[in-house]
């Protein structure tokens, strides 16, 4: 992959979304592994994360649209 279309990626929002959403997913693992009292590893973590929080974590993330109060 040549530069301009690293950065190009990279500056995505697409991207920045993934990222973020990787974010939470690791969090959630490391406070399940914590409560666990052992790592219970990525897979069991997404797949927790997505089942639990996924829907009202993209909500909260979502822009207001203008005009529209919640």
């Amino acid at each position: 992959m040549n530069e301009d279309a690293k950065k190009m990626v990279m500056n995505s929002s697409l991207y920045r979304e993934f990222l973020a959403e990787r974010e939470e997913i690791l969090r959630h693992k490391w406070l399940e592994s914590e409560k666990a009292g052992y790592d219970i590893g990525f897979e069991r973590a997404l797949l927790d994360w997505i089942v639990k929080h996924r829907s009202n974590w993209r909500k909260n993330r979502r822009p207001s649209s203008p005009g529209k109060s919640q």
